[in-house]
């Protein structure tokens, strides 16, 4: 996410940190490369101004130049400047209404409505104990309402059934009353998009808007358009009473462009950010952890929170169990971990929310890390249980017909058996302070001490 960003800012950062003083030259040159970097970005030029004239101020300013590290107190301004524009905190949605609480959410054909009111009401459904009816009155778009009943099923959330001869305002009426009958606490309702703002849909949606009144209007927006998206979300609080916006395609897009736009262009808080196509891959935004990922520095209270509700606890709990009964961490539980990192959203979810990783996470997005873990569970499946409990008896004769048996060349068995040990030791040393944390570590160190691949580099696909 926002790899090209961090790619520029963390150079300019390091220059300006590694300067045991800073002047108003050198301070100068650094904001000339902060401004073109987000300008490379994509972010609108009204806001690049403002963002670089308010950091200018402050680093000319006691709060740098009489600071015993100054490239830091730099630093510091740069990621609490990108808090602000971004928004400062995170805001939550306002349910605080009589049930049915209703949501209606708009935005231009392909930014990901149906799959975010989906994404939303597993959100809602798993977080907030929410009992979710969705409907669809899209009426336009083939097969647009049987999408969103099949997402329905998929999430587990109650659905409107509706047709594409009926009036949208009707569809929607009707949702909000099965609601009420079946005790739904929210109900979100997925509108039709246009591949380019017009007369005849803004007046559709307005017209909806006004009917049904819901607690919250939420623009979706393909973050992929830069500020383009940032325009349109204007154009429509122009014409709706927007209160936030949800970015999706977060997890295609290089530049960032709209995460720092939005905000400043239309003054309507990010909500949530999508991070992949999966019905589970929608964030709560906050700015200060996704400035402090723009700035390479990682995201680790977003991977605590992430392992708090994606990891099985009962794994992991048994898994201390066993080590603190003095038993060996073999290679059935090695291999439990790879399925672990896996829910976790895999190696470059995680090396995106790890500090001064998210530079290896673009190798990770190729596929190469993705097959690396796959090779290494075919290598464990090829062994026979007595081989996956006592890894010692693997002698060369075995490691021949395990080397067969799962593709791989022998020099693979030899760097999986290293990379077992060093976790061995690891969860032994690990197991005392419990469970989920020694679960973190663990899975950190499948990638090798500080986090980076493991030793002896990738092995051949």
């Amino acid at each position: 996410m926002f790899e090209n960003l961090t790619d520029r800012l963390s150079q300019t950062l390091r220059n300006v940190t590694g300067r045991g003083k800073l002047s108003e030259d050198n301070i100068k040159d650094a904001l000339r490369e902060v401004r073109m970097a987000l300008l490379e970005a994509d972010v609108a030029l009204s806001v690049v101004k403002d963002f670089i004239e308010k950091v200018r101020v402050r680093a000319i300013g006691q709060e740098v130049m009489e600071s015993l590290s100054p490239g830091q107190a730099f630093i510091k301004i740069v990621n609490q400047e990108l808090v602000e524009v971004m928004g400062e905190a995170n805001n939550e949605l306002n349910l605080a209404a009589q049930p049915p609480a209703v949501i209606l959410l708009a935005g231009l054909q392909g930014a990901g409505k149906t799959t975010s009111v989906a994404k939303l009401a597993r959100f809602l459904k798993e977080r907030h104990k929410k009992k979710v009816l969705v409907a669809s009155v899209d009426v336009y778009r083939p097969a647009a309402i049987k999408q969103l009943e099949v997402l329905s099923d998929e999430v587990d959330a109650l659905f409107f059934q509706s047709s594409n001869d009926q009036e949208p305002l009707a569809i929607a009426k009707g949702a909000i009353a099965e609601a009420k009958t079946k005790f739904a606490d929210v109900v979100i309702i997925d509108t039709a998009g246009r591949l380019h703002i017009d007369d005849k849909m803004m007046s559709e949606i307005k017209a909806l808007h006004k009917a049904i009144n819901p607690v919250e209007t939420l623009f979706v927006v393909d973050s992929m358009t830069g500020q383009d998206a940032a325009n349109t979300a204007k154009a429509f609080d122009d014409a709706l009473p927007l209160t936030g916006v949800i970015l999706t395609k977060a997890d295609g897009d290089a530049r960032g462009g709209a995460a720092l736009s939005v905000r400043a262009i239309t003054g309507k808080p990010i909500k949530f950010i999508g991070m992949g196509e999966k019905t589970d891959a929608l964030e709560p935004f906050f700015p200060d952890r996704i400035a402090s990922r723009i700035l390479g520095m990682g995201d680790v209270l977003s991977l605590v929170e992430d392992a708090e509700r994606k990891l099985d606890k009962k794994t992991a709990e048994k898994l201390e169990k066993k080590i603190r009964k003095g038993k060996s961490f073999d290679l059935n539980d090695m291999r439990d971990q790879f399925q672990q990192m896996r829910n976790m959203g895999g190696v470059s979810t995680m090396l995106d929310k790890l500090p001064g990783m998210s530079g290896l996470s673009q190798v990770a997005e190729s596929d190469v890390a993705e097959k690396m873990f796959g090779q290494m569970e075919a290598i464990i499946c090829s062994m026979t249980p007595q081989e996956r409990e006592f890894p010692k008896v693997i002698s060369g004769s075995r490691k021949r017909r395990i080397a067969s048996g799962s593709g791989t060349q022998i020099q693979d068995i030899n760097r999986l058996l290293k990379q077992h040990k060093q976790m061995q030791k690891m969860m032994k040393k690990m197991s005392k302070k419990g469970g989920m944390k020694a679960m973190m570590r663990g899975m950190q160190g499948m990638m090798g001490p500080g986090g980076g691949m493991p030793p002896g580099g990738m092995p051949r696909m």
